[in-house]
């Protein structure tokens, strides 16, 4: 199966799904992101330390100040990293409505991190989006 890149397709079949565990953002030092490694979704190196997204109940376990909840939206559609404008088109949908929308680009998937007490209405939004996109 081939990664798609035309934006109509991507939005035509993105296929949203909400997924059930909350997540938070934290900020950790070298140290503390290898003792949590298996615990996070994700990691990413920043100057001023590890950015990791993990699950908000190991970040309360473990004491970490954490930066928000949200909840994770998966974008089921095989998108290319070198497709342009999915990022864009998502965050306008769901900025129209006042929602932030944290994106993370996986090699098979998009997932977009919203604020957990708007994750339902940021679902519709997508999902309207995408049918939105296959009668246009």
């Amino acid at each position: 199966m081939n990664a798609e890149v035309r934006l109509q397709k991507l939005l035509q079949n993105m296929e949203p799904r909400l997924e059930d565990e909350t997540y938070t953002f934290c900020l950790l030092d070298e140290e503390r992101a290898r003792s949590l490694w298996q615990d996070c979704l994700c990691l990413f190196r920043e100057r001023e330390g590890i950015s990791v997204i993990l699950p908000q109940s190991v970040a309360e376990r473990e004491e970490l100040e954490a930066s928000g909840s949200f909840c994770q939206i998966t974008l089921r559609v095989y998108s290319s990293l070198e497709a342009v404008g999915l990022t864009a088109a998502i965050a306008n949908e769901l900025a129209s409505a006042g929602i932030s929308a944290n994106v993370v680009a996986a090699l098979r998937h998009d997932h977009v991190f919203v604020p957990r007490d708007s994750a339902q209405e940021a679902l519709q939004i997508l999902r309207g989006a995408s049918n939105r996109a296959q009668y246009s």
